[in-house]
């Protein structure tokens, strides 16, 4: 037996349907500010990391891709829209966020500042809430059942007997 020292993660889109798998260290880690990433993934910026399309393999299903610009694709999910990837002439990158364990990946660089939004910098400063201190106040809180897929492998999904 031997130990590989090669680093290793994993990823997909929110309903499972497209799974990743990437052998090797990652890339730099940006979000970037610039308008098409703030329309690709319906937020003030988009988090992503590169990777070489060699270390990259999709482990279930596959994304489905819209061209953005003369230059750039954008892979996403086409059952839940979750946004997947940034491919360019220079290289792909993965929506950290798609990642099973985000936290490992931190941000480096900034990219696309002309486009940021001028209250984005202050959100840090915004009062905070967990989500079970809104339960009072919407009762459905509690009853929530998660149909997302899980932050693992799994060799099927969705999982038997599930009807989603």
């Amino acid at each position: 037996m031997t130990l590989s020292s090669t680093p290793e993660f994993s990823g997909g889109c929110q309903c499972g349907a497209v799974r990743f798998h990437v052998r090797a260290a990652l890339g730099k880690a940006s979000i970037c500010h610039c308008r098409m990433c703030q329309k690709a993934y319906g937020n003030f910026f988009a988090p992503l990391v590169s990777v070489k399309a060699e270390h990259l393999v999709w482990s279930r299903g596959e994304p489905a891709r819209y061209r953005s610009s003369n230059h750039v694709a954008r892979g996403f999910c086409a059952n839940c829209g979750t946004p997947l990837t940034y491919e360019a002439p220079d290289g792909m990158a993965l929506s950290i966020a798609a990642f099973d364990d985000p936290s490992a990946i931190a941000p480096v660089i900034v990219f696309g500042v002309e486009g940021k939004l001028p209250y984005v910098d202050a959100l840090a400063a915004l009062p905070v809430r967990a989500t079970a201190d809104d339960e009072a106040e919407n009762p459905f809180l509690k009853s929530i059942q998660s149909y997302q897929h899980p932050d693992h492998d799994t060799d099927r999904w969705p999982l038997e007997g599930d009807d989603r």
